[in-house]
């Protein structure tokens, strides 16, 4: 433990939510709505945790930018309706909460949300989930330029008075590890997400269950101590 405070910030889709069903779902609604073929799902977990202006620019990078942007706006509008006919709350993957109310019972530590969901988004979702007070800084993408820019990081430093030294980014892909080597805070990453455990190059290391998460935190900042 440490009398200074610590900060431990979560990526969300495939980190702590498994909303690959909703994602697709919404994919394929949005571009059957503008007569395209939907990417195939490969492709489509592939940017989850990106803008979503430049998920659909790698999605379809031959479509001119107004037809991106109504992709944009079609996958917004079918995620929202899929939200508000659901009957129960998003799945959290296994362990997640167990350790989340863990790690927010410390002293010494703070929890934050980098995601590239919506400020709608974020905000339904934690809701949902009862947990609209457990995160002390959330950084979505309607503020900042899309992961792995360090905007996200680097403005929940600056919210928490946090140093980067003492703040670890808890991710599924390549996006928030590189987010996290770039704001120089370090990167734990998750391997039952939507990125390959192999491509997360960046992570300090990579743990296989949420309830191996405390324990890689703190090991972290011994090592650093």
């Amino acid at each position: 433990m440490t009398d200074r405070l610590r900060l431990v910030i979560f990526d969300v889709d495939g980190t702590l939510v498994d909303s690959q069903a909703s994602i697709l779902g919404a994919m394929a609604e949005a571009f059957a709505a503008c007569d395209l073929p939907a990417p195939d799902r490969a492709a489509i977990l592939g940017i989850v945790g990106l803008s979503l202006d430049h998920a659909m620019a790698r999605l379809v990078p031959d479509q001119p930018a107004a037809m991106q942007a109504r992709l944009v706006a079609g996958y917004k509008d079918a995620f929202h309706a899929q939200r508000l006919a659901a009957t129960a709350a998003p799945l959290l993957y296994p362990g997640a909460r167990a350790q989340l109310d863990r790690l927010a019972a410390r002293d010494d530590l703070l929890l934050g949300v980098a995601t590239g969901k919506s400020q709608r988004g974020l905000d339904a979702l934690l809701e949902a989930l009862g947990m609209e007070h457990t995160f002390v800084t959330r950084q979505v993408a309607d503020h900042h330029p899309s992961k792995p820019h360090p905007s996200m990081l680097l403005t929940a430093l600056a919210e928490t008075g946090v140093d980067a030294n003492d703040a670890v980014m808890i991710g599924d892909t390549t996006y928030d590890m590189d987010m996290a080597r770039a704001a120089r805070v370090t990167g734990i990453g998750v391997s039952w997400g939507y990125h390959a455990p192999t491509a997360l190059t960046a992570a300090r290391r990579v743990i296989d269950r949420f309830d191996d998460l405390p324990g890689a935190i703190d090991e972290i900042w011994e090592e650093t101590a």
